[in-house]
């Protein structure tokens, strides 16, 4: 691509991400006037259009959608090839990080921060949403995921693990009787987080039913602390609350396996220096982090 011909891409792809070309416009520096031209001198020179404009919207024509794709995969391997000539590899640019909030609060955030204070060329969008977001599809560098993985266009690097910990308070136990098997908490109330089955060794599971339900490990918790009933969290929510009594495993001779946590990004031939640092950073300190939590 001739270098006359890359105007509009980025102003393309920006407005295109953000759905708005007044929040295009502040996210690129640029006025308002600048990218609607941009925009219209690129449709022009594709004689395409790319872009179903109305009053309240902005939606991607078909066509827009597949040239988006390129437009992305284009800006990144420019930026990544200039960084690594210009900075033999230093890492530098946008990095767009999505992650559940469970992990992303308490763990993933600290650890994009150190990275971004580490090297001041990079600058860090962090989004925490339990939903699975399409990485290629939305523009995320990485994401951090647990469990099972499906998706042939991602590549995934297992950077730590957590526990499932299955318990309840001892009032409630008491109340109530302590569970002898998996069949035996179909007679309990069982507190209902985002995960709609329970998992136990030997890949068992189970699908919880109760009258708490929230997507929330910390109010699942302080529910399991009121005595309302037995719940699954991943060991680092719980702290000392064990160790000290206030809540009791149930079940523990069916705990299961310990879960993967990955660093998924999507395929390229060659991996960027910021999403590269990213993985090594988490890989070489989350697991401690997370046992910290978790003792």
């Amino acid at each position: 691509m001739m270098l006359g011909q890359w105007d509009g891409i980025e102003e393309f792809v920006i407005v295109a991400r953000l759905g708005s070309f007044t929040q295009a416009a502040e996210a690129y520096g640029a006025s308002v006037t600048h990218m609607s031209r941009a925009l219209a001198r690129l449709e022009a020179r594709l004689q395409v259009q790319l872009l179903h404009r109305t009053t309240r919207s902005l939606r991607l024509t078909e066509t827009g959608q597949i040239f988006l794709d390129t437009c992305r995969r284009l800006i990144e391997e420019r930026d990544e090839a200039i960084a690594a000539i210009t900075s033999q590899g230093e890492p530098r640019g946008h990095l767009r990080v999505t992650c559940s909030y469970a992990l992303g609060e308490k763990f993933v955030a600290p650890l994009v921060r150190e990275l971004s204070q580490a090297y001041p060329a990079i600058s860090v969008t962090l989004d925490l949403d339990n939903s699975l977001v399409d990485l290629i599809a939305e523009g995320y560098d990485l994401a951090i995921r647990t469990g099972h993985l499906d998706d042939s266009r991602l590549v995934a690097t297992r950077v730590a693990s957590r526990t499932l910990v299955t318990l309840a308070s001892p009032a409630y136990l008491d109340m109530r009787g302590r569970p002898a098997d998996m069949a035996e908490l179909s007679r309990h109330e069982c507190l209902v987080g985002s995960a709609a089955q329970w998992h136990f060794r030997g890949g068992k599971t189970f699908r919880p039913q109760g009258r708490w339900r929230c997507n929330s490990g910390n109010a699942l918790l302080e529910a399991a602390l009121s005595d309302m009933g037995i719940c699954q969290l991943p060991a680092f929510y719980l702290g000392d609350h064990v160790s000290a009594g206030r809540l009791e495993p149930v079940l523990a001779a069916l705990a299961p396996e310990e879960e993967p946590i990955w660093a998924v990004y999507p395929q390229r031939r060659h991996l960027s220096p910021k999403v590269s640092a990213l993985v090594e950073h988490l890989r070489a300190q989350l697991p401690a982090r997370l046992a910290e939590a978790s003792a």
